[in-house]
């Protein structure tokens, strides 16, 4: 994905509201489901981290849970990260990238 992609998806995640809490028990079975069932459900997600203040500990979370879901990390701003896959169905899609 290039950079003006993710620069109009930040755009477009500005209004949103986060979908997914991360909270004490970190990355689990079951917000990795509830993750991706936002993800098939709106394609571009926020994440909030109520508990990881740690940068490092945030960064792992991330990467983690964008390889595990198959997703692309849009962008971090403070304790919220921003992710989007799209949808594989193309008659559900919302979200249509610019080419340039």
């Amino acid at each position: 994905m290039k950079g003006f992609q993710k620069k109009y998806l930040r755009g477009l995640a500005h209004n949103l509201h986060p979908s997914v809490l991360i909270g004490q028990k970190g990355l689990t079975d079951s917000l990795v489901k509830a993750f991706h069932e936002e993800l098939d459900r709106h394609e571009l997600v926020k994440v909030k981290f109520n508990e990881f203040k740690d940068k490092e500990a945030k960064q792992a979370i991330i990467a983690s849970l964008a390889e595990r879901a198959g997703c692309t990390l849009v962008g971090t701003i403070g304790h919220t990260a921003i992710f989007y896959r799209q949808q594989e169905d193309p008659e559900k899609r919302k979200i249509v990238l610019p080419e340039k």
